[in-house]
């Protein structure tokens, strides 16, 4: 008797009257089973298993799940085969993530604990089905990872959630304006200010700490480093002078000339002397009052 297989290719026939053998049960996996159904690959013409055997698998494991006694060594292998068939819906929260600069295998991996918690809290006997329930807490999970892991600075949780909004809106626009969009666009678009806007795009940007050291191909290999300003240490000469130039103006003719050939011509009391017709004790004494009055502030009084 010649017996055809599910896929229709002929089974050898079996003249002792064998029955075929029976099929394995849900959620078994054998060497040809291929990846976890609902997968790219379970698409695939002639490859059994979608979204519908996904869902289906999914309640039976729950159904053993809640026979099973919480001590029960089995109820480890079901919650593992729940998480593993489970991983596509995972990978399709991750992919709302991939505009963010963190590989998308981290995205994964922290969505795989907001499904593991689900997998925890779920209940069947509500009547909702389990990828509704679980992609919330799967979202949940990973969004709270950009928030507390990720940013290098602080960005109110009122611009993280609208940050989703306006990134989505960006993509969304970009399609169909081919090319990026403008700030009124997207408040347009999302019927939201174009401040709040312009606050998500910065939000946004506080993703990631560039190295001041790290060098800028498009600045021609300079670091941010070197194209930051310092501090001058003329700068509280300039304050200087221009105090002194203050006070300079209240001198007499004869003390002011005093003090430019003697600070800033650099002429020694001797030269001076010479250069005003007087002694030099009487120019030493005349500088001794000067530098007095000056360091004081007080006016000049003869």
């Amino acid at each position: 008797m010649s017996v055809r297989t599910q896929d229709g290719t002929p089974e050898a026939d079996r003249d002792d009257g064998s029955p075929a053998a029976a099929p394995a049960a849900p959620g078994a996996r054998t060497a040809a089973a291929g990846p976890p159904a609902g997968g790219p690959e379970d698409q695939r013409p002639g490859v059994r298993g979608s979204a519908v055997d996904v869902r289906t698998l999914t309640r039976v494991l729950f159904e053993r799940l809640a026979e099973l006694p919480p001590d029960a060594p089995e109820r480890a292998r079901v919650r593992a085969a729940l998480i593993e068939i489970n991983i596509p819906l995972v990978r399709y929260a991750a992919t709302r993530f991939r505009s963010r600069n963190e590989p998308m295998e981290d995205i994964v991996q922290v969505g795989t604990i907001g499904l593991i918690n689900a997998i925890d809290r779920f209940d069947p006997d509500r009547g909702v089905q389990f990828p509704t329930y679980a992609l919330p807490t799967i979202l949940g999970e990973i969004k709270r990872y950009f928030r507390d892991n990720v940013r290098t600075m602080h960005v109110p949780r009122r611009l993280q959630e609208l940050w989703v909004q306006v990134s989505g809106a960006m993509e969304e626009l970009t399609v169909v304006h081919g090319r990026a969009p403008k700030v009124p666009e997207i408040a347009a678009n999302l019927r939201i200010p174009e401040e709040d806007v312009r606050a998500c795009l910065d939000a946004g940007r506080a993703y990631n700490a560039a190295s001041l050291e790290a060098a800028q191909e498009h600045e021609g290999g300079l670091a941010l480093l070197d194209r930051l300003g310092y501090e001058d240490s003329a700068l509280a000469d300039v304050e200087h002078r221009d105090m002194v130039r203050h006070l300079l103006v209240q001198l007499p003719e004869r003390e002011r000339r005093i003090i430019m050939l003697r600070f800033f011509a650099n002429l020694t009391q001797s030269q001076i002397s010479t250069e005003l017709g007087m002694s030099q004790m009487h120019v030493s004494r005349l500088l001794a009052r000067i530098l007095t009055r000056l360091r004081t502030g007080n006016s000049w009084e003869e």
